[in-house]
């Protein structure tokens, strides 16, 4: 991973339409062009770092700070790499990070999306639901259950 710059914020948006599009679909939702700007108009490349495989451009991910968690945000893999472990060793990487700060972390998915079995193993619990989102959240593991001993 590396940190996101402002001139990869089409790249990133592209792969947003490419990625959400099924789900937007079933749901009856998808329209070209606000799935696209939803990305640019918060796109917050501090926040943002861009996965890379073999140097070339593989997905995104976002960690954005909120008044009581931080947000997983733009969390896309391209479709040619998903189902090879790269979400899960991504998510594994911030995850450590979280809970070494003690942050809780928060989340929303498309209703019905196959990346909620993703967070879900990876700790994240339903919060609540409307008929296009779920929200999740995820609280820092004990820290005799992170590996560290103890102290």
């Amino acid at each position: 991973m590396r940190p996101a710059e402002q001139a990869d914020v089409e790249a990133i948006a592209e792969l947003r339409a490419v990625v959400m599009r099924p789900d937007l679909e079933r749901l009856g939702r998808y329209d070209a062009h606000r799935v696209r700007q939803r990305l640019r108009d918060g796109f917050s490349p501090q926040h943002t770092s861009v996965i890379t495989t073999d140097g070339t451009f593989a997905g995104s991910v976002a960690l954005r700070p909120s008044e009581d968690a931080l947000w997983l945000e733009h969390f896309y893999l391209r479709p040619e790499v998903q189902g090879r472990g790269l979400g899960s060793a991504v998510l594994r990487t911030l995850l450590t990070s979280t809970d070494a700060t003690g942050d809780r972390v928060r989340l929303n998915v498309l209703r019905g999306s196959p990346a909620r079995r993703l967070y879900e193993r990876h700790g994240f619990t339903v919060e609540s639901q409307d008929p296009i989102d779920v929200f999740m959240l995820r609280l820092p593991a004990p820290a005799a259950s992170r590996g560290a001993g103890g102290g």
